[in-house]
Order: structure tokens, then C-alpha cells, then sequence
């Protein structure tokens, strides 16, 4: 009803279904859930025109219900009315129940579930209708008989059916359409999209091209679920093993990395000595038969001074402070073997060791880091996601 108020130059048509006033042995108990409707969406039986097409919409509840009931009767009577004018307009018929079909009729290829056969009962004494999957045989041919209509729509099964009845005046195809909620049963939630044509001559008979129904399918709402289950599974495994310190401390990434080095050295280092031949001074040179050939000159190279100021020289012979390198190269050394000595008393002692602590330590950091991570992912799509999924709840 907020929807109506916000879009007024939309017209919306309601039908009504067993959920909104149940069926007719629940009027005679509860006669308020009649008054309580028509106040809310309008009377239960009317007609609106589309084009050049009538659209006539039944209270199908009440149909089959008490022959003294009042809802029973004032249903039918606004049938009886509609049949006995002279309107030439081809008709529509909504109707909620579908119309009788045999036992195990064919649906049509666009049914996901099984068939639903007939089921009917009924209340003590004759006080109407408890439950039923479809209208009874002979109030689906007295419908059709008096309004006589072109095309069919009900509901009410949950999924689609479509099925045509043999009748003296023709056959009429009826469409019962699945629900467009996948929560009431049918995973493939659809709608069907009507198009009545425009009013054209009074001895036009093209009915074909004056209503035209097109039925749209929604996706399959498991398949959505699916996929979020899916992206939390990969989010969850790439925070556990996404290495802290980035892919480069992966092995095989360090080798693919030190691979490429070494081919990009190589080609730089194959360019820089083409460059240097190209920059080199050369010579012609005759030999003893007059041919003539180009020799680089040899390049003299500068001797390499020595800057380092702990180097002594005597003469040609440089001495270097080798003692203080080997005292360095080995003081590492003794850092290990203290390293080692320590480890080995902690494990002597019956304490755990510390590549078990560092470990455990680092087993905890993660698990808290994805914790963390899954929170915050959590804060920032739970609430986006609860607002699409209710949106049509918040009142505007």
C-alpha cells in the first residue's frame, strides 16, 4: 500500500488468495477477514479494462464454497452479470485456485517440481471449503461457459503450469504462475509481463496480438547463496595462508624472482659489451695478399690505486689487515654455537624450545589476524546486505 502511494499514476490491481481471507469455511467463523480486505485493497470481485481487453478478476475462494453462503453467492452473481452483457471485448480471467485439470495433467517444460494432483476438503454438513488445489470440475466449466474468456491466470500451485481447456466456444490456455518468493517453495522465482493491445476496430478478431504474455525468470536464489559460500571459503584460506611478509617470501616466488634477475643481468650484460666494442678504437691492417683487416687497438689500463687507508705497501707487495676479516668471520660463529648451547639446555631441562614457542606464536598471530579481518569484513557487508534483502520493508 506504500508503494501505491508513492507511485499514484500507476494503476494497481489485487486479487485475492487463500492466505489474504482463507478459504470459504473459514468466512463463516471469521466474517471480519472479508470487511477487513475490501477495506484495505477493495472489493474481491471487479472488472478493469487494458486496451481492448477486459480483465476480470474472481474471488476463486468462495467459488466452490455453501450454496447459502453470502460471499458464494455475491461471487457468483457478479459472474452471472458480466456473462449476460454484450460486451465484444475479449476477456481476461485472474483467478487465484486454477481451474480443474485431470490427475497428472502435463505442465510444460517450464515446472521445476512435481505435479500437484487434486485435493479437496471440505467441512462438516456442507459449510464449505477447508482446502483445495484446484476449483471444483463443474464450477471450472460454468466459468468458463459464462465469461467465456481468451487467456487464464491463477496461482496458488507455486510453480508454473500451463495447461488448455477443450471448450464448445474453443480451447483457452491457462498460465498458473510460479511464485516470484523462492522462501515459499520454488527455487526459480518468475513474473509475467502482459502486454494488451490497443483498442482496435469492433470487427477485429486478432486476439493473438491484443494480449501478449512474456514469462521473466528471476536467478536461481541457491546459486546466489552458493557463490557467497564460495567467496567466504577463498577469503577465509587467503587469510590463513597469505604469507605475512608478502608473495616475495614464498620460495618459488624468490626463484622466479632471482630467475628473471639473472636473464635481465645477462641481457644487460651481452648489451653493455656490444656497446663497449662499438666504442673501441680500431686499426686496418694489411695482410701478405693485399687484403685488408680491422684490429682493436689494445686499451693500456690504468694501475688501480689502493685508497684503503689500513693498507701498508713495501715496494710492489701490499699487505692487508686479513686478521681483523677472520676475527669478524668468526664471530658469528661463536654467536651460533652459544645460540645452540642455550637451546640445547632448554630442551635438556624439559621446557619447550623456542622454534616451538616462535611456533605457536605465530600459529595465534594468524589466527587472531583473521579473526580480525573477518570482523571487519563482517561490519562492512552484513549491513549493506541486510538493507538490500529488506528494503521493501522500510516504510517510505
Amino acid at each position: 500500500m506504500n508503494e501505491h502511494i508513492t507511485t499514484p499514476n500507476i494503476p494497481i490491481y489485487y486479487l485475492s488468495g487463500n492466505h489474504d481471507i482463507g478459504y470459504s469455511a473459514f468466512h463463516k467463523i471469521h466474517r471480519e477477514v472479508i470487511s477487513r480486505y475490501e477495506k484495505e485493497f477493495g472489493s474481491r470481485n471487479y472488472q478493469f479494462s487494458a486496451g481492448r481487453v477486459d480483465f476480470v478478476v474472481v474471488d476463486s475462494q468462495t467459488l466452490d464454497g455453501a450454496k447459502q453462503s453470502k460471499e458464494t453467492t455475491s461471487s457468483w452473481e457478479f459472474i452471472k452479470t458480466l456473462s449476460s452483457g454484450n460486451e465484444s471485448n475479449p476477456k481476461v480471467l485472474l483467478t487465484h485456485i486454477p481451474l480443474y485439470r485431470p490427475d497428472n495433467t502435463p505442465c510444460g517444460q517450464y515446472r521445476s517440481s512435481s505435479v500437484i494432483n487434486q485435493r479437496v476438503s471440505r467441512a462438516a454438513m456442507d459449510q464449505g471449503i477447508i482446502y483445495q488445489n484446484y476449483l471444483s470440475k463443474e464450477t471450472s466449466d460454468l466459468l468458463l461457459s459464462l465469461l467465456k474468456p481468451v487467456l487464464v491466470l491463477s496461482g496458488h500451485d507455486h510453480d508454473q503450469c500451463t495447461v488448455v481447456h477443450p471448450t464448445p466456444f474453443g480451447q483457452v490456455m491457462e498460465h498458473t504462475l510460479g511464485t516470484i518468493s523462492w522462501q515459499q517453495g520454488n527455487l526459480y522465482p518468475s513474473f509475467m509481463l502482459l502486454s494488451a493491445g490497443p483498442k482496435l476496430s469492433p470487427n477485429s478478431t486478432d486476439i493473438e496480438h491484443e494480449v501478449l504474455t512474456n514469462l521473466c525468470f528471476l536467478p536461481k536464489q541457491t546459486h546466489i547463496y552458493i557463490w557467497y559460500i564460495c567467496q567466504f571459503v577463498v577469503t577465509i584460506l587467503l587469510l590463513i595462508f597469505w604469507p605475512t611478509n608478502g608473495l616475495r617470501s614464498l620460495p618459488y616466488v624468490n626463484t622466479f624472482g632471482s630467475f628473471m634477475q639473472s636473464v635481465a643481468a645477462e641481457l644487460f650484460s651481452r648489451t653493455k659489451e656490444k656497446v663497449d666494442e662499438e666504442d673501441g678504437e680500431y686499426e686496418m691492417v694489411w695482410d701478405a695478399e693485399g687484403s685488408m683487416h680491422l684490429v682493436k687497438k689494445a686499451v693500456a689500463k690504468a694501475p688501480s690505486t689502493n685508497s684503503d687507508p689500513r693498507s701498508t705497501g713495501r715496494g710492489n707487495a701490499v699487505a692487508r689487515p686479513t686478521a681483523t676479516a677472520r676475527k669478524h668471520q668468526l664471530e658469528p660463529d661463536s654467536s651460533v654455537l652459544v645460540e645452540m648451547s642455550s637451546v640445547a639446555t632448554s630442551e635438556d631441562g624439559g621446557k619447550l624450545s623456542r622454534p616451538t614457542n616462535l611456533r605457536i606464536r605465530k600459529v595465534l598471530q594468524r589466527l587472531f589476524r583473521v579473526i580480525q579481518s573477518v570482523v571487519v569484513i563482517a561490519a562492512l557487508n552484513a549491513p549493506l546486505y541486510m538493507m538490500l534483502l529488506f528494503k521493501d520493508w522500510i516504510d517510505r
